[in-house]
């Protein structure tokens, strides 16, 4: 027994001496008082330095592994030109599909706004700005002007309506009898009698001084005043027999810009440029703001709506739309993702991110974590106080058996 003590009572001290210290890294969990004094070792070491150890634990992994240039390079890493460019696809096609599914027609209602604001309110205004320097729509009114109005011409039919509606409707003998007689006042009779008197020759001149035209003028007058009926069927036989119809026709036919001198033609156009930069100048805006409350906008986004959702170049041009963004990302972080992320660091404060994280995590957890790292090196720590311990006991035993 004397020889075989030492050890055996060397190893079990050495294993349960390491693993009592281990233990004593994590419990107790908290701290234990006896007659209002603390007891030494508790709680454990880990939860007695746990704010100190999540400080440096936050001063280790910002120091030496989240610097700003690692971030900045992780920043590369993430928002490379492809990730970038599916994350925005994605983000498009997320956006369709809501829009696509909005049952309340929330999007349509904004749209609305949208449209009204810009087509009654702001682009007026713009407009009417825009029209006051002296090329405002010079281009495109010139070549309205030159591929429109200069080439235009009526066709037969329509020279043969346009005929039509000018003998009924602006010229028909009632409009050319009133204007008859509206002319025929007896001043007019007067004058019309003596320029034919004093004008006329030969046998004209004998005419014009033995019969003279007022009694002729004044009768008619009479008749187109007495016998209304009867003097629009003149009237009308007159236009037939004398095919005014045709000959109407075939001048509307005849009509156009081409047929004028050019500088008439260039004067025209300069016109008709003034005439629309002083009628938006003058009258444009509330012409478009009225026109902005007379349109339904909500029932007109609804049919926009409607027409992109259906639309398969809608589709299409999503990935070159996500492209073309991913893109102008990669240009604007190329140039300030340094500033960027020196920005972002503050905003993000990982470092308290950590110290908080760290502080916040039970005593229980901590160990778990530390054991579930380390459970066969802390073990293997055990185990070299119980060999240790042996060892020792064997030296003891050598030392009293050379004794003796």
């Amino acid at each position: 027994m004397q020889y075989l003590v030492p050890p055996v009572a060397g190893g079990i001290i050495g294993y349960f001496t390491n693993d009592i210290a281990i233990n004593m890294l994590f419990r107790p969990y908290r701290a234990y008082y006896l007659f209002g004094r603390k007891i030494p070792f508790t709680p454990g070491l880990i939860p007695a330095n746990q704010e100190r150890m999540a400080k440096r634990i936050s001063d280790t992994i910002m120091g030496s592994l989240l610097t700003p240039e690692e971030l900045q390079n992780l920043a590369r890493r993430l928002l490379e030109t492809e990730r970038m460019q599916g994350a925005i696809l994605w983000l498009l096609k997320l956006a369709l599909e809501q829009v696509q599914s909005d049952t309340e027609q929330k999007t349509a209602k904004i749209m609305a706004g949208i449209l009204k604001d810009l087509i009654g309110e702001s682009f007026p205004r713009i407009l009417k700005v825009l029209a006051r320097r002296e090329d405002f729509l010079e281009p495109q009114i010139n070549q309205i002007f030159d591929q429109v109005l200069l080439e235009f011409q009526l066709t037969e039919n329509q020279a043969v309506q346009l005929s039509d509606w000018l003998l009924k409707v602006v010229l028909p003998p009632e409009v050319l009898r009133q204007a008859l007689v509206d002319f025929l006042t007896d001043r007019n009779i007067q004058a019309l009698d003596e320029g034919f008197r004093e004008k006329a020759s030969g046998t004209y001149w004998v005419v014009a001084n033995l019969f003279g035209l007022r009694n002729t003028l004044t009768r008619l007058r009479t008749f187109c005043l007495d016998e209304k009926e009867e003097a629009n069927a003149r009237l009308a036989e007159f236009i037939e027999t004398l095919g005014i119809r045709s000959r109407l026709k075939e001048w509307l036919q005849n009509v156009s810009l081409q047929n004028l001198p050019i500088s008439t033609v260039r004067q025209l156009r300069k016109t008709l440029r003034e005439s629309v930069r002083n009628y938006i100048q003058t009258r444009g805006t509330d012409l478009l703001q009225g026109l902005g409350k007379s349109v339904d906008w909500e029932n007109m986004s609804k049919l926009i709506l409607n027409r992109l959702r259906s639309s398969a170049v809608v589709g299409q041009s999503l990935e070159i739309v996500s492209k073309e963004l991913a893109l102008i990302l990669e240009r604007y972080l190329e140039r300030d993702l340094e500033v960027l992320v020196a920005k972002i660091i503050p905003i993000l404060n990982i470092d308290e991110v950590i110290i908080n994280r760290v502080k916040a995590t039970s005593p229980q957890d901590l160990e778990a974590a530390i054991q579930g790292i380390v459970r066969s090196e802390l073990q293997a720590i055990v185990n070299l106080g119980g060999v240790l311990g042996v060892i020792v006991g064997l030296l003891q035993t050598v030392w009293l058996f050379l004794m003796k």
